[in-house]
């Protein structure tokens, strides 16, 4: 076996390939909960929506990697491989379960199972695919998508297969062909958020046709997924108080339940949320008590001494109900409002746009107490949609690909800083090359992939 293809996916000499002989075999793979977490999240480590004090900044579970990736340092690199290699072993798992589409056939699984499978195995493959171009690849450009190296596109389950990163425009056609083929397979509705459905890959695809600034394709694909499914938590119905108010999982907005990897810079015992985010909530708006929590007692320094941070907050508004790094990063309903309504206000459909908002944050804010936003123009409408997106979809993976496609525009382009006591304050500006991590180094040294650019 090739020692470096090996390493690429992690699967050691004398591993056997699962052998799939039936549909409930498919499932079974399709139901471990793995292939619904993992999802990297360096790109939400980086974002702005929060920030560490000092003693956040020096506690000895932030490695010296974290601080790396937290000052967007130039030669941030993971010396592990974990948030790479766990996305491509659900990726080997997918493809698995799309090789044996065949044996399927010949065991007698009737042809809406077989649809069924073949559907969320391409669904998930989308997804893992996707989560991987947000933060190893440059943000899709029309002009440039042709030349600009994409990820590797693993398409079979053969570890020893040559791996290139092709480009851009190659991983996003790979990306929404498959969405658009598991539209077509996959049943409207799901007896569990864990399991794809028609919603959720209407959903994926809008969320995917965003971040290519596809607004025409993200306005049909939300929807569409929109006509399936528009329920909406009133946030007055949840305890305001609770350190999970989202418990139990799989609330009613969720439409596909996912959460991304531990990260170590956004645990509760360190992370703070951005003041001026936090100043910019109403005193009405239920989100503020929902999603934030003042939380003065905030672990212990490298010397076991406590840390107090007088007056900071923490987000505990994670659709996972959890009180770790491990944050909600799948698809809810909100999130295709936002969508739809950024759409429309990008088309000049003013009343349209205003109307998707409005139904959003009536169920946010205290009873009685909510007026109805207007807008002057479509410019007014798209700035008001875009801080309220910032507001509701906070810590949910997004950040990062809404940085790395407003920063072409120059009404919405943000220069992000850190500033850490004793060491120069940190920043990076809009479409800087470090808006695309490193791929981390055990892939580079095991592999013939390219390393992006410095």
């Amino acid at each position: 076996m090739n020692t470096s293809c090996r390493k690429y996916v992690d699967i050691q000499p004398g591993d056997n390939k699962v052998s799939i002989t039936n549909a409930n075999d498919c499932q079974l793979l399709l139901d471990n909960y793995n292939l619904n977490n993992n999802g990297p999240s360096d790109g939400e480590a980086s974002t702005d929506d929060y920030y560490l004090t000092n003693p956040g900044f020096l506690a000895t579970t932030v490695t010296a990697e974290d601080r790396s990736i937290y000052t967007w340092a130039t030669n941030a690199i993971r010396n592990s491989s974990d948030q790479w290699k766990n996305v491509y072993y659900n990726v080997y798992y997918t493809n698995l379960i799309l090789e044996a589409g065949p044996t399927l056939k010949s065991s007698g699984a009737d042809q809406s199972t077989q649809n069924t499978i073949r559907g969320s195995a391409l669904f998930l493959r989308s997804l893992y695919f996707w989560q991987l171009a947000q933060l190893y690849a440059k943000p899709y450009s029309v002009i440039t998508a042709g030349q600009d190296p994409g990820i590797p596109l693993r398409l079979n389950s053969d570890i020893n297969g040559k791996s290139d990163r092709g480009s851009i425009a190659g991983t996003y056609s790979q990306i929404t062909n498959d969405l658009q083929e598991a539209v077509s397979l996959l049943p409207v509705t799901s007896n569990i958020a864990t399991r794809p459905n028609k919603v959720a890959a209407y959903a994926l695809l809008a969320r995917v046709y965003l971040s290519m600034e596809d607004y025409p394709n993200a306005q049909v694909n939300a929807n569409a997924a929109l006509q399936l499914k528009s329920d909406l938590i009133d946030y007055n119905s949840l305890n305001v108080s609770s350190g999970t108010p989202f418990f139990p999982r799989f609330n009613k907005e969720v439409i596909f339940q996912a959460i991304m990897s531990n990260g170590q810079t956004m645990m509760q015992n360190v992370a703070r949320i951005d003041s001026n985010l936090i100043a910019s909530y109403n005193v009405n708006d239920l989100r503020s008590q929902v999603f934030f929590q003042v939380d003065v007692l905030n672990g212990q320094d490298k010397n076991g001494n406590p840390i107090i941070i007088p007056n900071g907050k923490h987000f505990k508004g994670n659709y996972e109900p959890s009180s770790t790094g491990n944050f909600f990063d799948g698809l809810a309903v909100d999130e295709l409002y936002l969508i739809r309504a950024e759409c429309y206000a990008r088309s000049g459909n003013i009343s349209a746009a205003m109307n998707d908002l409005n139904t959003l944050l009536r169920k946010r804010w205290l009873t009685n107490t909510y007026t109805d936003m207007t807008a002057t123009s479509a410019d007014d409408a798209l700035a008001k949609i875009l801080l309220e997106r910032r507001k509701e979809l906070i810590m949910r993976g997004l950040r990062w690909t809404d940085l790395r496609r407003l920063n072409k525009d120059s009404r919405f382009a943000k220069t992000l800083t850190r500033i850490v006591s004793g060491l120069d304050a940190f920043s990076l500006p809009p479409n800087d090359p470090r808006y695309v991590l490193l791929i981390p180094q055990p892939v580079i040294d095991n592999s013939s992939i390219a390393q992006n650019l410095r």
